[in-house]
């Protein structure tokens, strides 16, 4: 290996660069921790991390993971599910933001059928998937005021009642929630319940930003390198080390999902053997600038083209999330009015002006079931 790059391996290939790449402990070829599938890293602030999920995941105490979009606070939730009793039962993962709040009931407690227009069949919801097993919760600091009593009560009591019964149920699941808000702050503003936060934050544990744990990215770019390359074809083996230390470099504030996004961007267009996009990507030249300007200018010319595969990666990504909550909320209230029913003259592609086909294919991609309400 030469002392300019960084080397990588294809699947059946040896490792001659494992020695400068993964931890002295037992790895495997991605350099994740072996006990802990998935979560890739050597770094201090990640291993203590670890460790706390070792002490907590025996236990059925409630968790509340903590840490900026990115960070892989749900990775981290499976790891204390996978090394729990519960880990032959259900992982089960709810997005406080998915649906609209008037759903949330339905989605998280279940219904019984008749509980509200459209509820012709019973549907056990979340916990009921959960049962014996875990519940993730996402996003929990999205959670609207008027919804947070109903969870308190199941911390507290252990006990719920489907939407539409009178039936109380006993919830044996394991609730682990996660965040990028600061709830203490949400508390002392009356945006978040002071009782919930309290019996959300038993067992806090606080996920690093990748910019605190920096000597895992070698790692990570190697996996995500080994991942993308092996789906798209391709056989990149090497990454220069003046690219690296750029990415070693750069302060990354969508943490490790914005690092995948610009190693997929870069593998994409790759026409070699080295992951060299990053420094030799061209760059339009104004004509009152001196030719020099042309030539890649280290770091700075790399950070300037990560933040701006960043920037239109992130644009695309929130614009096409925003569009997407929005058709979503649309279909759901006409499969509501229409009471499950597609077509027809009062069905929901009638009722939103556009053909059945259509609305079954936007259905499929969004993951709506009409079953549901009808």
């Amino acid at each position: 290996m030469s002392s300019n790059v960084l080397s990588f391996t294809q699947p059946g290939e040896a490792a001659p660069s494992a020695a400068n790449l993964w931890p002295s402990g037992e790895v495997n070829d991605d350099g994740c921790e072996a006990a802990f599938a998935g979560i890739i890293g050597r770094s201090s602030g990640l291993r203590n991390v670890l460790q706390l999920v070792e002490t907590v995941a025996a236990t059925n105490s409630t968790v509340l993971l903590l840490g900026e979009t990115g960070t892989g606070k749900e990775l981290i939730a499976r790891a204390i599910h996978e090394r729990s009793p519960r880990q032959k039962e259900a992982f089960v993962t709810f997005n406080c933001t998915a649906i609209p709040g008037s759903l949330f009931e339905s989605e998280v407690f279940g219904h019984e059928r008749g509980a509200f227009t459209g509820a012709h069949t019973q549907r056990a919801g979340r916990l009921g998937l959960a049962d014996r097993g875990t519940l993730f919760l996402d996003e929990i600091g999205e959670l609207p005021l008027e919804l947070q009593p109903k969870l308190l009560r199941l911390l507290q009591e252990r006990t719920y009642e489907r939407v539409g019964s009178s039936h109380t149920r006993h919830a044996d699941v394991r609730l682990i929630a996660a965040t990028n808000r600061d709830l203490a702050a949400m508390v002392r503003e009356n945006q978040f319940r002071s009782d919930l936060y309290y019996r959300l934050n038993v067992f806090p544990i606080r996920v690093p930003p990748l910019r605190e744990r920096r000597e895992d990215i070698p790692l990570l770019v190697h996996h995500f390198v080994k991942k993308y390359a092996r789906q798209m074809g391709k056989r990149i083996t090497t990454v220069s080390e003046p690219t690296m230390q750029t990415l070693m470099r750069w302060h990354w504030p969508g943490n490790i999902r914005e690092l995948q996004n610009v190693v997929e961007r870069a593998v994409i267009l790759t026409r070699g053997h080295s992951l060299e996009v990053l420094l030799t990507e061209p760059r339009r030249v104004r004509e009152d600038e001196p030719t020099h300007a042309a030539e890649p200018q280290g770091h700075e010319e790399i950070a300037r083209i990560v933040k701006e595969t960043i920037n239109a990666l992130d644009g695309r990504k929130s614009i096409d999330d925003e569009y997407a909550g929005r058709r979503r909320e649309e279909i759901v209230r006409a499969l509501g009015e229409s009471r499950g029913r597609v077509g027809g003259d009062n069905g929901a592609a009638a009722r939103m002006g556009v053909n059945r086909t259509t609305l079954l294919s936007r259905m499929k991609k969004l993951g709506i079931d009409p079953k549901q309400f009808s």
